[in-house]
């Protein structure tokens, strides 16, 4: 941990200086070899070789294991796999969808006890216990009996259950199953609403809730969007919305005020749809002071997110926002390095001041 602390200072000192990637080098060539295959660090390590690569043979050898280096995590479903496929200039191609399920292979699904009592005691509000019981379940399963067990949780409107068991899959990719669009009309017609990107809207709902509309944090976040009580009174007074507490788990009203507030901080921070995912988890204050400083690649700011949690949110939303912007079939979607931004440094001083009203 203390070597990757020590790469994410590196990445946050001054661009300019010329030991910035030499540090980047040395302190990821420290690291064990388990720990370098981290695509995180796989990036990095590529991005000081090619920084660091000069004239002639040697240079060139630099660039190519660079090049090697990036092709070895290049993905459409990783942050760091992306910005690896985009610095190659290859097109994001997304897998294509596995065979359809047999009729056998979701029947084995429905046979299966386990499975079954994770959904019906999930159903039951006995929440861990019926992830520990579905969980149990899937352990040992191939990709066909896991696609089989998502498509049960999504045929029964079991988001979470059905990313779940998606996502454990190794050779067959079915994107719908990891990236649902449920509540379709609903998060389209209040991103319209708010002039939000709904891509962006989803990619943030899928990592705060994973679409349970009753979800409820450690820390009291509550619905869809996760909204803590004292910012939706805050918004819903703002919006002119009449409020009782109970109405946070309401579904439309929790994205009402999730991307009402969404869109304000977003606006706060100039656009940045980076700065604003790291306000809206961990409130405005705190990306404020971690924006100053020299001015960074946006996504060298990210990776030095001081919070191990919010660093790990922004990459994800953003990751999960590209994702879905190709899955919603959107237009000249932008890349993820330009979803990101060219760089993220001190408010601009023509920018209005900061919105201290925001919770």
């Amino acid at each position: 941990d203390t070597l990757a602390w020590w790469v994410r200072a590196s990445l946050r000192s001054d661009p300019n200086s010329p030991q910035r990637w030499a540090h980047v080098l040395q302190a990821i060539e420290a690291m064990s070899a388990a720990e370098q295959k981290d695509p995180a660090w796989v990036y990095w390590k590529a991005r000081a070789l090619q920084a660091r690569a000069g004239e002639g043979p040697s240079g060139e050898a630099s660039r190519g294991m660079a090049r090697h280096l990036l092709q070895t995590i290049a993905s459409p479903l990783s942050f760091y796999g992306k910005l690896a496929s985009e610095d190659l200039g290859s097109r994001i191609v997304l897998p294509p969808p596995p065979a359809p399920l047999t009729v056998a292979e979701r029947q084995a699904a429905q046979d299966q006890p386990g499975l079954q009592r994770g959904l019906q005691l999930l159903a039951l509000g006995l929440r861990s216990e019926g992830v520990r019981e579905w969980n149990f379940s899937l352990r040992g399963m191939g990709d066909r009996e896991l696609l089989a067990a998502a498509q049960m949780a999504c045929d029964r409107q079991v988001w979470d259950r059905c990313i779940n068991a998606s996502d454990r899959t190794r050779h067959e990719i079915d994107l719908a199953q990891r990236f649902p669009t449920p509540f379709r009309d609903e998060v389209m017609r209040t991103a319209k609403e708010s002039g939000l990107d709904p891509a962006y809207m989803y990619g943030l709902i899928r990592q705060e809730s994973r679409f349970v509309t009753d979800a409820r944090s450690h820390v009291g976040a509550s619905g869809l969007m996760q909204v803590m009580p004292a910012t939706a009174r805050w918004t819903a007074k703002k919006i002119g919305l009449p409020w009782k507490s109970e109405l946070l788990n309401d579904r439309d009203v929790n994205l009402k005020i999730g991307a009402s507030y969404l869109k304000w901080v977003l606006d706060d921070f100039g656009g940045s749809v980076a700065l604003a995912a790291a306000a809206y988890n961990a409130g405005p204050g705190r990306p404020r002071r971690w924006r100053e400083g020299p001015e960074l690649e946006a996504a060298a700011w990210a990776e030095s997110i001081p919070f191990t949690e919010t660093r790990d949110y922004v990459k994800k939303v953003l990751s999960n926002t590209a994702l879905y912007a190709a899955l919603l079939k959107q237009d000249s979607a932008p890349s993820l390095k330009q979803r990101l931004g060219p760089s993220i440094g001190p408010r601009d001083a023509k920018a209005p001041p900061p919105n201290q009203e925001l919770p």
